[in-house]
């Protein structure tokens, strides 16, 4: 259907995709503090780079909780990126030392290793 359309073909590595993006989720379950703090600081500079495009503080002030919403659901988005540049490298580095076949298993292990390390993480901090 894409290649009616096209008049190239693209070609999409399915395996580097998912052992990315398994990668990334276990870097950030397992950086979670990490990933908050990602998320602040663009949510920061998300607001203070907003604010500079108004003359007026009255007409800041009209919109500014719908902006500050608008603000923190795109600093929650792209705190994945940095996770994405990891887990990309975690997967290559996997995939030159043990092999192609191995970067999906291994993605999978470091998923269940963080999961089970951050719900360790959560319930050691509620119970103090």
């Amino acid at each position: 259907m894409l290649t009616d359309i096209l008049p190239f073909r693209i070609e999409l590595d399915t395996i580097a995709i998912a052992g990315t993006s398994l990668w990334s989720l276990a870097l950030y379950l397992a950086f979670s503090p990490v990933s908050e703090w990602v998320i602040l600081l663009l949510n920061r500079w998300f607001n203070f780079a907003e604010r500079s495009l108004y003359m007026s503080k009255s007409e800041f002030e009209k919109t500014r909780q719908a902006r500050e919403s608008q603000n923190a659901f795109y600093a929650s988005l792209f705190s994945i990126v940095p996770f994405l540049i990891f887990g990309g490298l975690c997967n290559w580095g996997v995939e030159l030392g043990l092999g192609r076949s191995w970067s999906i298993s291994m993605g999978i292990l470091a998923c269940m290793g963080s999961g089970v390390y951050e719900l360790g993480r959560r319930d050691g901090k509620s119970s103090e």
